[in-house]
């Protein structure tokens, strides 16, 4: 690294359920608001310095905190406002989280080092599947995408935060992910085009990077290449975020546009990974080496994810 080139990094965490804490139950069956089992203010709390502890694991390794964060299931703005003031950010960072209509009323979030990044704008964009009446209970809803238009010295980034559909039996929800990413690919040809402007999209794709929908993604309607997915490289070398059985996945992803690959950029890309610390994992049995989550089914192991932070380093 030469002395005027700076490491930044870039992270995108699925941090598998941060939800606030339930009110006590009257009943012991009442449904609670975060439809998990016995979520109290211990567990919460045992959560918050989980994820909070994360990064202090990544700045302890990569010795610098990811100045853009891209998060998914969140349950709320409480928690993140808390995060926030915890170290290692101790209220340096902002928050950018809007609540979505998702049926669990799980969203995303974006955290970013407010020393560092200008907020230009941002927005949500929902989604509405399968609406078969005028009356909004029985639409189908998923959770929003986060579009954020930021400023890095001189550099404009529009970063899309998202968490697709999840992949359930036999992959029903396979046709929402491809009309979402279609609409996607439609903002981002039009902001290339148009402009000058960098765009990075994380998340949560619920598709590996050699997935259809995720190739199509990268090249504009004349089948010029218009991102990259570093992502891919990963996978091939069998590094995963997290796991189905036996089975290794890579659906967390950071995907760039061309111009972090260019010299003169403010941003020029270096090196993607998956943040397997050892203290993250599993140590014994079948799931050694897997991710340390907060729970199996309905019982809580009090781990931290089940799945590992992705990281974007960038000169």
């Amino acid at each position: 690294m030469e002395n005027n080139e700076r490491k930044e990094l870039f992270a995108f965490y699925n941090v598998e359920n941060l939800f606030s804490p339930d009110p006590t139950p009257i009943h012991r069956l009442d449904p609670t608001i975060s439809g998990l089992r016995n979520w109290d203010e211990r567990k919460y709390k045992n959560k918050l310095f989980k994820v909070a502890h994360v990064f202090e694991l990544i700045r302890e390794t990569e010795e610098v905190l990811p100045m853009l964060i891209g998060l998914a299931e969140i349950q709320g703005q409480a928690p993140l406002d808390e995060l926030v003031t915890m170290p290692p950010f101790n209220s340096e960072y902002g928050v950018i989280h809007y609540d979505s209509m998702d049926e669990r009323g799980v969203d995303v979030a974006l955290l970013y080092d407010k020393s560092k990044i200008e907020i230009l704008s941002s927005e949500p964009i929902t989604y509405f599947f399968e609406i078969e009446d005028d009356h909004p209970a029985n639409y189908d809803t998923t959770r929003d995408i986060l579009h954020c238009r930021i400023k890095y010295e001189a550099e404009i980034i529009n970063v899309f935060v998202l968490h697709l559909p999840s992949k359930r039996e036999k992959d029903v929800n396979k046709p929402k992910r491809e009309f979402i990413l279609n609409d996607i690919h439609k903002k981002i040809i039009n902001i290339i085009s148009k402009t000058t402007e960098a765009v990075l999209i994380c998340g949560d794709f619920n598709e590996n990077p050699d997935d259809e929908n995720i190739t199509n993604l990268l090249y504009d309607s004349d089948l010029n290449k218009m991102l990259v997915n570093p992502s891919l490289e990963l996978y091939k070398n069998k590094n995963f975020s997290t796991f189905y059985y036996k089975d290794g996945l890579l659906f967390d992803q950071i995907l760039l546009s061309n111009n972090f690959f260019e010299e003169n950029s403010a941003l020029k890309f270096a090196e993607a990974k998956v943040f397997n610390h050892p203290k993250l994992a599993n140590w014994v049995g079948n799931f050694k080496g897997k991710p340390f989550r907060t729970f199996a089914g309905t019982r809580y192991l009090g781990g931290y994810s089940d799945h590992f932070p992705v990281l974007t380093q960038f000169l």
